[in-house]
Protein backbone atom coordinates (compact mmCIF):
# COMPACT_ATOMS: atom_id res chain seq x y z
CA UNK A 1 0.00 0.00 0.00
CA UNK A 2 2.71 2.17 0.67
CA UNK A 3 4.32 1.23 -2.07
CA UNK A 4 1.56 2.15 -4.49
CA UNK A 5 1.11 5.26 -2.39
CA UNK A 6 4.69 6.14 -3.52
CA UNK A 7 4.88 5.49 -7.03
CA UNK A 8 1.22 7.65 -7.39
CA UNK A 9 3.12 10.50 -5.90
CA UNK A 10 6.16 9.92 -8.02
CA UNK A 11 3.88 10.02 -10.85
CA UNK A 12 2.17 13.18 -9.73
CA UNK A 13 5.15 14.65 -9.70
CA UNK A 14 6.44 13.93 -13.11
CA UNK A 15 3.63 14.77 -14.64
CA UNK A 16 3.66 18.21 -12.80
CA UNK A 17 7.02 19.09 -13.74
CA UNK A 18 6.95 17.60 -17.44
CA UNK A 19 3.64 18.72 -18.01
CA UNK A 20 1.90 21.65 -16.24
CA UNK A 21 5.16 23.80 -15.14
CA UNK A 22 5.57 24.01 -19.04
CA UNK A 23 5.70 27.45 -20.56
CA UNK A 24 3.17 26.43 -23.15
CA UNK A 25 1.26 24.79 -20.56
CA UNK A 26 -1.01 27.91 -20.24
CA UNK A 27 -1.37 28.35 -23.85
CA UNK A 28 -2.33 24.49 -24.29
CA UNK A 29 -5.02 24.74 -21.30
CA UNK A 30 -6.42 28.01 -22.97
CA UNK A 31 -7.03 25.96 -26.11
CA UNK A 32 -8.24 22.65 -25.08
CA UNK A 33 -9.42 23.15 -21.45
CA UNK A 34 -11.71 26.35 -21.03
CA UNK A 35 -14.61 25.78 -18.50
CA UNK A 36 -16.82 28.61 -19.79
CA UNK A 37 -16.38 27.23 -23.38
CA UNK A 38 -16.97 23.56 -22.12
CA UNK A 39 -19.63 24.32 -20.00
CA UNK A 40 -21.07 26.93 -23.33
CA UNK A 41 -20.85 23.68 -26.05
CA UNK A 42 -22.02 21.18 -23.25
CA UNK A 43 -25.96 21.42 -24.15
CA UNK A 44 -25.06 21.35 -28.53
CA UNK A 45 -22.53 18.15 -28.01
CA UNK A 46 -24.70 16.47 -25.67
CA UNK A 47 -27.59 16.60 -28.11
CA UNK A 48 -25.28 15.46 -30.48
CA UNK A 49 -24.04 12.69 -28.15
CA UNK A 50 -27.78 11.53 -27.93
CA UNK A 51 -28.07 10.60 -31.79
CA UNK A 52 -24.76 8.63 -31.22
CA UNK A 53 -26.83 6.37 -28.94
CA UNK A 54 -29.40 5.85 -30.85
CA UNK A 55 -27.56 4.78 -34.08
CA UNK A 56 -25.28 2.78 -31.16
CA UNK A 57 -28.46 0.69 -29.61
CA UNK A 58 -29.77 0.07 -33.02
CA UNK A 59 -26.42 -1.14 -34.47
CA UNK A 60 -26.53 -3.59 -31.32
CA UNK A 61 -29.26 -5.46 -31.91
CA UNK A 62 -28.13 -5.34 -36.10
CA UNK A 63 -25.10 -6.61 -35.51
CA UNK A 64 -25.74 -9.05 -33.42
CA UNK A 65 -28.73 -10.83 -35.66
CA UNK A 66 -26.20 -10.34 -38.62
CA UNK A 67 -23.22 -11.68 -37.71
CA UNK A 68 -25.08 -14.76 -35.42
CA UNK A 69 -26.44 -15.26 -38.96
CA UNK A 70 -23.30 -15.37 -40.45
CA UNK A 71 -21.49 -17.43 -37.94
CA UNK A 72 -24.04 -20.08 -38.46
CA UNK A 73 -23.59 -20.16 -41.90
CA UNK A 74 -20.22 -20.05 -41.61
CA UNK A 75 -19.91 -23.16 -39.65
CA UNK A 76 -22.47 -25.57 -42.01
CA UNK A 77 -21.02 -28.33 -43.03
CA UNK A 78 -20.34 -30.79 -45.99
CA UNK A 79 -19.02 -29.60 -49.43
CA UNK A 80 -22.76 -28.71 -50.47
CA UNK A 81 -22.61 -25.79 -48.51
CA UNK A 82 -18.81 -24.07 -49.87
CA UNK A 83 -20.47 -21.83 -52.16
CA UNK A 84 -22.06 -20.04 -49.22
CA UNK A 85 -19.20 -20.32 -47.15
CA UNK A 86 -16.81 -19.40 -49.54
CA UNK A 87 -19.16 -15.88 -49.93
CA UNK A 88 -19.17 -15.54 -45.86
CA UNK A 89 -15.39 -15.71 -45.85
CA UNK A 90 -15.01 -13.10 -48.43
CA UNK A 91 -17.69 -11.26 -47.31
CA UNK A 92 -15.86 -10.97 -43.58
CA UNK A 93 -12.28 -10.41 -45.39
CA UNK A 94 -13.59 -7.48 -47.33
CA UNK A 95 -15.45 -5.30 -44.34
CA UNK A 96 -12.51 -6.40 -41.84
CA UNK A 97 -9.88 -4.85 -44.69
CA UNK A 98 -12.02 -2.01 -45.58
CA UNK A 99 -11.25 1.16 -43.03
CA UNK A 100 -14.78 2.22 -41.38
CA UNK A 101 -14.63 5.32 -42.41
CA UNK A 102 -14.48 4.62 -46.34
CA UNK A 103 -17.55 2.16 -45.79
CA UNK A 104 -18.90 4.77 -44.26
CA UNK A 105 -18.51 7.36 -47.09
CA UNK A 106 -19.55 4.43 -49.64
CA UNK A 107 -22.48 3.85 -47.81
CA UNK A 108 -23.21 7.69 -47.18
CA UNK A 109 -22.89 8.86 -50.24
CA UNK A 110 -22.94 5.98 -52.78
CA UNK A 111 -26.25 4.11 -51.58
CA UNK A 112 -28.50 7.46 -51.56
CA UNK A 113 -27.10 8.10 -55.23
CA UNK A 114 -27.85 4.49 -56.41
CA UNK A 115 -30.98 4.98 -54.80
CA UNK A 116 -32.09 8.02 -56.17
CA UNK A 117 -33.42 8.71 -52.74
CA UNK A 118 -32.64 10.75 -49.44
CA UNK A 119 -32.02 8.61 -46.70
CA UNK A 120 -31.93 9.28 -42.69
CA UNK A 121 -28.04 9.65 -41.75
CA UNK A 122 -29.31 7.55 -38.91
CA UNK A 123 -30.05 4.41 -40.65
CA UNK A 124 -27.04 5.24 -42.75
CA UNK A 125 -25.00 5.30 -39.84
CA UNK A 126 -26.29 2.06 -38.83
CA UNK A 127 -25.72 0.16 -42.03
CA UNK A 128 -22.66 1.09 -42.27
CA UNK A 129 -21.51 -0.06 -38.59
CA UNK A 130 -23.36 -3.00 -39.35
CA UNK A 131 -21.89 -3.99 -42.29
CA UNK A 132 -18.52 -3.69 -41.05
CA UNK A 133 -19.22 -4.85 -37.57
CA UNK A 134 -21.05 -7.78 -38.21
CA UNK A 135 -17.65 -8.84 -40.10
CA UNK A 136 -15.42 -8.88 -37.00
CA UNK A 137 -18.86 -9.83 -34.75
CA UNK A 138 -19.22 -13.15 -36.86
CA UNK A 139 -15.70 -14.13 -36.51
CA UNK A 140 -15.86 -14.46 -32.65
CA UNK A 141 -19.10 -16.20 -32.67
CA UNK A 142 -17.34 -18.78 -35.19
CA UNK A 143 -14.49 -19.04 -32.79
CA UNK A 144 -16.27 -19.82 -30.05
CA UNK A 145 -19.16 -22.45 -31.85
CA UNK A 146 -15.29 -24.22 -33.27
CA UNK A 147 -14.31 -23.91 -29.41
CA UNK A 148 -16.68 -26.40 -28.59
CA UNK A 149 -15.45 -30.11 -28.58
CA UNK A 150 -17.13 -31.83 -31.18
CA UNK A 151 -18.47 -34.71 -29.13
CA UNK A 152 -20.84 -32.46 -27.77
CA UNK A 153 -22.33 -31.82 -31.34
CA UNK A 154 -21.84 -35.58 -31.89
CA UNK A 155 -23.71 -36.20 -29.27
CA UNK A 156 -26.76 -33.97 -29.42
CA UNK A 157 -27.11 -35.31 -32.99
CA UNK A 158 -27.33 -38.71 -31.43
CA UNK A 159 -30.38 -37.61 -29.25
CA UNK A 160 -31.94 -36.78 -32.53
CA UNK A 161 -31.48 -32.63 -32.24
CA UNK A 162 -30.89 -31.36 -35.59
CA UNK A 163 -28.53 -28.84 -36.75
CA UNK A 164 -30.74 -25.59 -35.63
CA UNK A 165 -31.56 -27.07 -32.41
CA UNK A 166 -27.81 -28.81 -31.57
CA UNK A 167 -26.84 -24.94 -32.05
CA UNK A 168 -29.31 -23.40 -29.80
CA UNK A 169 -29.79 -25.44 -27.13
CA UNK A 170 -25.71 -27.37 -26.64
CA UNK A 171 -23.51 -25.40 -28.58
CA UNK A 172 -23.90 -21.75 -28.13
CA UNK A 173 -24.50 -21.62 -24.69
CA UNK A 174 -21.12 -23.32 -24.08
CA UNK A 175 -19.46 -20.69 -26.82
CA UNK A 176 -21.15 -17.83 -25.21
CA UNK A 177 -18.42 -18.50 -21.94
CA UNK A 178 -15.61 -18.43 -25.06
CA UNK A 179 -16.70 -15.21 -26.40
CA UNK A 180 -17.84 -12.30 -24.19
CA UNK A 181 -14.46 -11.25 -23.62
CA UNK A 182 -13.72 -10.13 -27.13
CA UNK A 183 -17.47 -9.57 -27.87
CA UNK A 184 -16.84 -6.72 -25.15
CA UNK A 185 -14.36 -5.34 -26.73
CA UNK A 186 -15.96 -5.27 -30.31
CA UNK A 187 -18.75 -3.41 -28.02
CA UNK A 188 -16.34 -0.92 -27.03
CA UNK A 189 -14.97 -0.61 -30.24
CA UNK A 190 -17.80 0.24 -31.40
CA UNK A 191 -18.82 2.75 -29.56
CA UNK A 192 -16.06 4.84 -30.20
CA UNK A 193 -16.65 4.40 -34.19
CA UNK A 194 -20.68 5.39 -33.57
CA UNK A 195 -18.47 8.91 -33.77
CA UNK A 196 -17.52 9.27 -37.40
CA UNK A 197 -21.52 9.02 -38.37
CA UNK A 198 -20.94 12.71 -38.29
CA UNK A 199 -19.09 12.34 -41.97
CA UNK A 200 -22.90 11.37 -43.22
CA UNK A 201 -24.02 15.03 -42.55
CA UNK A 202 -25.58 13.86 -39.46
CA UNK A 203 -25.16 16.19 -36.39
CA UNK A 204 -23.60 14.13 -33.67
CA UNK A 205 -21.58 15.07 -30.87
CA UNK A 206 -18.56 15.65 -32.81
CA UNK A 207 -19.91 17.49 -35.76
CA UNK A 208 -21.64 19.60 -32.78
CA UNK A 209 -18.03 19.73 -31.11
CA UNK A 210 -16.87 20.70 -34.47
CA UNK A 211 -19.77 24.11 -35.57
CA UNK A 212 -19.38 24.97 -31.38
CA UNK A 213 -15.14 25.14 -31.99
CA UNK A 214 -15.79 26.76 -35.11
CA UNK A 215 -17.98 29.62 -33.75
CA UNK A 216 -15.33 29.74 -30.51
CA UNK A 217 -11.97 29.14 -32.31
CA UNK A 218 -11.00 27.28 -29.62
CA UNK A 219 -10.74 23.26 -29.21
CA UNK A 220 -12.52 22.79 -25.85
CA UNK A 221 -16.03 21.68 -27.08
CA UNK A 222 -13.77 18.69 -28.80
CA UNK A 223 -12.98 17.71 -25.00
CA UNK A 224 -16.20 17.82 -24.13
CA UNK A 225 -17.11 15.28 -26.85
CA UNK A 226 -14.44 12.93 -26.05
CA UNK A 227 -15.37 13.16 -22.25
CA UNK A 228 -18.57 11.71 -23.37
CA UNK A 229 -17.47 8.78 -25.07
CA UNK A 230 -15.18 8.00 -22.38
CA UNK A 231 -18.02 8.13 -19.71
CA UNK A 232 -19.99 5.87 -21.80
CA UNK A 233 -16.95 3.19 -22.64
CA UNK A 234 -16.01 3.09 -18.87
CA UNK A 235 -18.72 0.67 -17.75
CA UNK A 236 -18.43 -1.53 -20.39
CA UNK A 237 -14.29 -1.50 -19.88
CA UNK A 238 -15.11 -1.87 -16.41
CA UNK A 239 -17.47 -4.88 -16.93
CA UNK A 240 -14.93 -6.75 -19.54
CA UNK A 241 -12.16 -6.37 -16.74
CA UNK A 242 -14.47 -7.68 -14.00
CA UNK A 243 -15.72 -10.63 -16.18
CA UNK A 244 -12.33 -11.89 -17.38
CA UNK A 245 -11.14 -12.18 -14.29
CA UNK A 246 -14.00 -14.09 -12.94
CA UNK A 247 -13.84 -16.39 -16.00
CA UNK A 248 -10.05 -16.85 -15.25
CA UNK A 249 -10.40 -17.37 -11.94
CA UNK A 250 -13.47 -20.26 -12.09
CA UNK A 251 -11.19 -21.89 -14.87
CA UNK A 252 -7.89 -21.94 -12.88
CA UNK A 253 -10.45 -23.73 -9.66
CA UNK A 254 -11.91 -25.92 -12.08
CA UNK A 255 -15.23 -24.99 -11.08
CA UNK A 256 -18.37 -24.89 -13.77
CA UNK A 257 -20.03 -21.65 -14.67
Amino acid sequence: MLLAIASTLVFAVLVWATVVNTPGWAAVQQAFFNPEIALRSLPRVWDGFLFNLQVLGISVVTVGISALLLASLRTLRGPVFFPVRALVAAYTDIFRGLPFIIVAYLIGFGLPTILQARIPPLWLGVLAITLTYSAYVSEVIRAGIEAVHPSQRLAARALGLGYVQTLRRIVLPQALRKMTPPLMNDFISMQKDVGLVSILGAVDAVRAANIEASQTYNFTPYIVAGILFILLAIPSIRLADWYTARLREREQTGSAL
